[in-house]
């Protein structure tokens, strides 16, 4: 049985696959509800344990990822776990890198580049992805990044 979030619940994004992938901002409290059963916490310094699976991915505020390579491969792990488990993407106030990271997930998921952070807005929050220089990263993102 697959196991993921109520597609409902605040802070959710449904991507065009279906997969369900939780965004938020990890100042304000933990929602109600069911805990994640992976996260990528995406922060310029480490991020406080947590009782579930995790990966931490440097990416100091209003910034880019310190390691291309690592992000993908985060960004990727969040997407294939998406398909059966609650997973979700955290920065500390779930707009700019948690908004520009689902943006790439997004393009993981079929989106096109170019389009991705208007789904993100559309889809998530309309303020996501605050950046000119994050804009550019996702409409470059590729597995390849």
């Amino acid at each position: 049985m697959i196991d993921t979030w109520d597609a409902d619940a605040p802070g959710i994004l449904r991507l065009p696959s279906g997969r369900l992938v939780r965004g938020r901002g990890l100042r304000r409290p933990l929602p109600d509800g069911p805990l994640p059963d992976f996260a990528v916490y995406l922060l310029g310094r480490t991020p406080p344990p947590v009782q579930w699976d995790s990966r931490w991915v440097r990416w100091p505020d209003f910034a880019l990822p310190r390691d291309r390579r690592d992000t993908v491969d985060a960004l990727g792990e969040v997407w294939r776990r998406a398909a059966s488990e609650r997973v979700e993407v955290a920065c500390g106030g779930g707009r700019g890198r948690t908004g520009t990271a689902l943006a790439c997930i997004a393009v993981l998921d079929g989106v096109p580049a170019r389009d991705a952070v208007a789904f993100v807005r559309q889809h998530y929050h309309r303020h996501a992805v605050e950046t000119p220089w994050q804009r550019r990263y996702v409409g470059r993102f590729t597995t390849a990044s």
